[in-house]
């Protein structure tokens, strides 16, 4: 990978987690702005804006997963190891990297470690 790659890629790594904490800031904000206003006599009205809640939070629990994968890359980007697959050390291809910057392995081991966990369901 050359530095005009690396540069890329950590823009679009940092960008992307620069979005991912702004939308965390602002639901953070927004559930303690409306908490104050909120008073629902209809249970009905409540149990609809509490599951509303439950799928914001569980949507921003993922996107902190996805933050932690972000710092990940981009300390591998540091220390020079971004896109050498984890499990045969293989170069990463860069369309690969450019649909998930995030990715540890190449197409075929994440193809394999696939395949491994659909026949580990099945016997299950």
């Amino acid at each position: 990978m050359n530095q005009r790659q690396i540069k890329q890629f950590q823009k679009l790594l940092n960008d992307k987690m620069e979005e991912l904490q702004g939308e965390a800031e602002r639901t953070v904000d927004g559930m303690t702005d409306s908490e104050a206003k909120e008073n629902f006599p209809d249970p009905t009205d409540r149990a609809s804006l509490e599951s509303n809640r439950n799928f914001t939070l569980r949507i921003r629990d993922r996107e902190r997963k996805l933050l932690v994968k972000i710092r990940e890359a981009l300390a591998r980007l540091d220390d020079g190891t971004y896109g050498k697959c984890d499990e045969c050390d293989e170069n990463i291809g860069i369309d690969r990297l450019k649909a998930r910057p995030v990715t540890t392995l190449c197409i075929d081991c994440k193809s394999n470690q696939e395949a491994q966990e659909r026949k580990l369901r099945g016997v299950s």
